[in-house]
């Protein structure tokens, strides 16, 4: 008989996630055994431990999830990976027109195959998207606060950012080797999924199922220029201001400031970049081909 594993990130749902995961004895009416995700350490034998018929179900946000797919990376998991999202942002149970503390879903499929980000010299996979320019200054201040054990409100953040805190840097950016240059980037974001930043669009037609990245660019304007606009990034509506947002898709894409700037990965915050490239599980999987021709 299948068995339910649950994992959590106490940190998750500013700080409610334990109390959120054990809702699920309620949702789910069967017997599951908990996990502090913190405390694993070797999840090849964690998930060795399992039977093929058992199954996972990770509770918390976008970061948790990072975590899990980067902490499993190389490990051939053959368990079901249901996904209960509890965390402060959710954006990629969102992009799955999923809604927060919704039954568990499967996230089997979408765990597998993701891009990566190489930045700093180390590799990581992610879900939603890389976030470089004040989104990433935000999740640096955001970080600071609540190590103070101060409340976070990253719209409050980004305001006083966009007005006092943040300055904007040039940019070189370069997709599928095409580069183009931009002066006064305040956002240079790549997505794979559709949403970041707890409900932004910085690139609203790009879908996760395509096999491309987005890479928008948001650049050229003064504070309160950009200010104005700034607020339809949650709808989708600034691309429509061509002089202040460009967007490409591709393969293989890398964005270099000219100063350094704090960046984020689904959420999780590293300091201090002037770099990153980003690329397609498809331009993993071509790469791969290419060497076993050889």
């Amino acid at each position: 008989m299948a068995k339910g594993y649950v994992i959590y990130n106490p940190l998750a749902g500013n700080g409610k996630c334990k109390e959120d995961a054990q809702l699920l004895q309620v949702v789910m009416d069967e017997e599951l055994e908990y996990y502090d995700m913190t405390h694993i350490t070797n999840y090849a034998a964690f998930l060795g431990g399992m039977e093929t018929e058992d199954y996972l179900v990770i509770v918390g946000g976008d970061g948790t999830l990072n975590r899990f797919v980067n902490d499993t990376a190389g490990i051939d998991i053959r368990q079901e990976i249901l996904y209960f999202p509890a965390g402060s942002g959710n954006d990629f149970a969102r992009s799955l027109g999923k809604d927060t503390m919704s039954n568990p879903f499967s996230v089997t499929a979408y765990i597998k195959n993701l891009p990566t980000v190489t930045v700093k010299g180390k590799t990581y996979r992610f879900l939603n998207g890389v976030g470089f320019g004040i989104d990433g200054y935000c999740c640096e201040v955001g970080d600071q606060r609540k190590a103070a054990g101060k409340k976070v409100n990253y719209a409050g953040i980004a305001v006083k950012g966009l007005l006092f805190h943040y300055s904007p840097r040039n940019a070189k950016v370069t997709v599928d080797r095409k580069a183009e240059t931009y002066e006064k980037v305040w956002l240079a974001p790549t997505m794979h999924g559709k949403y970041y930043g707890g409900g932004m669009l910085p690139a609203p037609k790009q879908d996760r199922s395509s096999g491309k990245l987005s890479v928008m660019v948001f650049y050229g304007a003064g504070r309160l220029h950009t200010l104005c606009v700034f607020p339809g990034i949650f709808r989708g509506k600034h691309i429509k201001h061509k002089q202040l947002a460009a967007v490409h898709t591709g393969h293989e894409i890398t964005v270099e400031f000219d100063r350094p700037t704090p960046l984020q990965i689904d959420g999780e915050t590293i300091l201090d970049v002037t770099k990153y490239t980003v690329r397609s599980a498809a331009f993993h999987k071509n790469k791969a081909k290419e060497k076993a021709a050889v």
